[in-house]
């Protein structure tokens, strides 16, 4: 058996990682597809179709296949796939990979055996499913074989994994199609609302990254915003700042503070007593939102940190079960 024909993806709403056994994550890229519709071809897959977000004539579309981390579109999501196999791993790998791929702790069987034919389509030898916050988990550095409870807050682009985990495996999990998007939304709305500015979800991004926290900051931030006056139909340019966001990002954050409180509600004593005394890990890219740690220690009393490298967590969770799970599975043709 050849190595490197291990991989682990985080197939991910806004997002897309490789982790390649002995290499790490290989390729991390938008998972947005961009399509002619006059002649039904792909144009572009990943960060080239992510610039073409908003700024496509009418025959070419940019689509996100997976909504919520789960698969809306079957075909394209296959072919998004296929695609980057084949770039982490270059056109002539030998022998069809075996790849283990992350979805979120709510989806349904039927969302998982989509997962799994579109896995197999896009080139697998063998397919393995895990659930997002057993990855991030991993992929954050917990030993999770250990009898001791540890809780995650996985905030992706499209869905938040709350779940304590011990002994391997999750023992009490909540999942909101909550996350990284939602915050994008909530801050073009408030844009709407309070400066009548119409902006794009890149732009909302760029707002959210540069000056974004959900959390009072000694400091205030701002930036110069450029988009669209509704009243006057003209292009204005508005100042942003940190205070803002907080304000816009307010009713979003709370609700996925509300997950992590109704996780720890149904939490068995003794597992809780571990994340009082052990802490809250947060992990995917939604959690570095600034402020998240300390409105989450504000509003739970428990201690909250960040995983390192946190949009990777799952990525290399992934892939480390994949090694975990090969050392256990085939000594025979090892």
């Amino acid at each position: 058996m050849g190595s490197g024909t291990d991989i682990g993806i985080d197939l991910g709403t806004a997002s897309i990682l490789v982790y390649i056994k002995g290499k790490g994550v290989v390729l991390k890229e938008p998972s947005v597809v961009a399509f002619d519709r006059d002649t039904n071809k792909i144009r572009a897959i990943g960060e080239e179709a992510r610039l073409m977000l908003g700024r496509t004539p009418g025959n070419i579309v940019a689509v996100r296949p997976l909504r919520q981390g789960v698969i809306s579109d079957y075909t394209v999501t296959e072919k998004m796939l296929r695609y980057f196999i084949e770039k982490s791993l270059g056109k002539r790998y030998m022998r069809k990979p075996r790849i283990a791929v992350c979805v979120p702790s709510g989806v349904t069987e039927v969302e998982k055996k989509a997962v799994e034919d579109a896995t197999y389509q896009a080139g697998a030898r063998e397919v393995l499913i895990i659930e997002e916050p057993i990855a991030a988990a991993i992929g954050a550095g917990i030993d999770i074989s250990r009898p001791c409870g540890n809780m995650i807050v996985d905030i992706g682009g499209g869905t938040t994994d709350v779940a304590v985990i011990s002994l391997g495996g999750t023992v009490v999990s909540s999942s909101v199609k909550i996350a990284g998007d939602d915050f994008d939304e909530a801050i073009v709305r408030y844009m709407r609302k309070k400066h009548n500015l119409l902006i794009g979800e890149r732009t909302a991004e760029d707002i959210k990254i540069k000056v974004g926290s959900c959390y009072h900051r000694p400091e205030v931030e701002s930036m110069d915003v450029r988009g669209r006056n509704l009243v006057t139909g003209l292009p204005k340019t508005v100042s942003v700042t940190s205070e803002d966001t907080e304000e816009a990002l307010r009713e979003t954050t709370l609700q996925i503070v509300e997950t992590v409180h109704s996780v720890l509600e149904k939490t068995p004593p003794e597992l809780a007593a571990d994340i009082a005394d052990r802490g809250i890990v947060l992990t995917g890219g939604g959690a570095l939102l600034r402020g998240l740690e300390e409105l989450l220690e504000e509003k739970t009393g428990i201690n909250t940190m960040t995983a390192e490298d946190s949009m990777k967590c799952v990525a290399i969770g992934t892939g480390k079960f994949v090694e975990f799970m090969s050392g256990h599975r085939d000594p025979e043709n090892s």
